[in-house]
Order: structure tokens, then C-alpha cells, then sequence
């Protein structure tokens, strides 16, 4: 054979030879083993083992105890510091500060203050016609009634003024957090209402009547998800605008904007 031929390639097609039954035989190409065989991988097993019920394995994972606080801007700083001086009685949070402070409309007064300033009136308009009175009817001389009369227009006084800073002592703070509200019911009865700007709802206001309208005050409405609790404020001045604040705060505070008093 010379070096240029090629050996014709076998036709595994056409049968070679054909067995007792007539069945034809056909030849198979040999078979090549791969070039990288993959050869078993021998897991030892502990015979101990075999038969048991599989165990599940814990994996501890650690974390800080006490995350990392984020940092406060010189400016927060010292609006914190400013409101803790100027409100003391608040329990503001780090780095929580007052942006707005609303108090009653002092409308609310003209109640307290009249039935008071009436009563003092009535006491003294007494006084000076018992004198005429009480020579017709035979009762004691004047001068034993002073000092009562005295005392009864003091307590009168004293009844009025507290009625006045009961009244004061309610105010509606907002801050770049919360809302607060310090709700004074008598003189020795107080607490706070505290509001996440995050769980606000709804906030809105409502005047109703003339007087609201033309002495411009009126009612603040909010409303918080999930319990539908609801929290009013009666006698705010300037109920839209306080409100329009509110929105704004609470806006800013969802979408991780600052929070101002604008």
C-alpha cells in the first residue's frame, strides 16, 4: 500500500454474516474509553451510623447586642438640647426635637373667666346691699359677714384660675418624630398621648358654627393605622394651617426627607 492511500472506512450498515435463523449480524465500532474518566468518589461510612435518624445541625450566627446608633448632625444636636431646655416635662427620644408647638385659641377662656369675674360681682354687690336688707329682716350687723363674703369671693378667685391653667396646660406639640399631646383634665390629673409621624393616617381639621369661623379656631382630627385609634385636639388656632403643617411633617417623615416646621 502506498503511504497516500487511506484505508476505506468500514460500512457498519451492511451485515457481515448471519447467525442459524437468518438473522443478519452487524459489526460495532470498538468501544473508547473517555479521556478523563470520572471515578466513584468513597465516602467512608461509620457503621455506628447506619440505621440511625438523621441529625439536624444548629448554626449559630452572631450579631451585635446593642446596634450601632446613627449620627447626629451638629444641627440636631443642638435642637435637641434646645427643646429638652425650653420643654423639660416631654420625653423626647435621641435626637428628637420641637418644631411646633400648638396651643388652645384663647376663646376657650371667656367661660371660666366670666363665670368667675360674675360670682366675685355677685359677692360684693351682696356685701354692700346686706346693710339695707338685713334692717328689715333683723340679721346680723354687716361687719359679721365681711370676712365670709371675703372668703367666698376667694375661693371664687382661686376656682377661676385654676380653670384658667387647666386650660393652658393642654398643648400639641409636633416633632421631626411624633406627635405629643399633654392633656391637663383637672389639677392633679395628667397624662400624654404620644403618635409615630409613620403611623399617622389621616390628619384634618374641622371648624363648625360662626364664632369658630370668625375667631378662626376650631378642631385637629388624626387617625392612626391598624387600631383606628383617633385623637382630637379642640380649640386650635388656625386650624388649616396647623394641619398643613401636620401633612407635611408626616410626608417628609415617610419618605425619609427632613423633617421641618415648613
Amino acid at each position: 500500500m502506498k503511504p497516500d492511500e487511506q484505508t476505506p472506512s468500514a460500512d457498519y450498515t451492511q451485515p457481515v454474516a448471519y447467525d442459524t435463523n437468518g438473522q443478519p449480524l452487524y459489526a460495532h465500532p470498538p468501544q473508547q474509553a473517555p479521556a478523563n474518566p470520572i471515578q466513584p468518589t468513597v465516602v467512608p461510612v461509620d457503621p455506628r451510623t447506619l440505621g440511625a435518624a438523621p441529625v439536624s445541625q444548629v448554626v449559630h450566627m452572631s450579631r451585635a447586642i446593642d446596634p450601632a446608633e446613627p449620627e447626629l448632625s451638629d444641627e440636631a444636636k443642638k435642637r435637641h438640647e434646645d427643646s429638652m431646655r425650653k420643654f423639660p416635662f416631654l420625653n423626647l427620644s435621641r435626637g428628637e426635637y420641637v418644631i411646633n408647638m400648638v396651643q388652645r385659641h384663647p376663646i376657650g377662656l371667656v367661660l371660666p373667666i366670666s363665670f368667675t369675674a360674675l360670682m366675685i360681682i355677685l359677692v360684693f354687690v351682696g356685701v354692700a346691699a346686706y346693710p339695707g336688707f338685713a334692717a328689715t329682716t333683723g340679721l346680723p350687723d354687716v361687719g359679721q359677714i365681711i370676712l365670709p363674703a371675703f372668703l367666698l369671693a376667694l375661693l371664687f378667685g382661686i376656682g377661676g384660675y385654676i380653670a384658667v391653667w387647666v386650660y393652658l396646660q393642654n398643648k400639641f406639640f409636633l416633632t421631626n418624630e411624633s406627635v405629643i399631646q399633654e392633656i391637663q383634665t383637672s389639677l392633679f390629673s395628667r397624662h400624654e398621648q404620644t403618635v409615630s409621624l409613620g403611623s399617622i393616617e389621616d390628619a384634618s381639621f374641622r371648624q363648625q358654627g360662626v364664632i369658630q369661623s370668625l375667631f378662626n379656631y376650631g378642631s385637629i382630627r388624626l387617625s392612626t393605622e391598624g387600631e383606628e385609634t383617633t385623637y382630637r385636639f379642640h380649640y386650635v388656632a388656625n386650624p388649616k394651617k396647623q394641619i398643613a403643617v401636620l401633612n407635611n411633617a408626616v410626608e417628609n417623615f415617610k419618605n425619609g426627607r427632613p423633617v421641618t416646621g415648613d
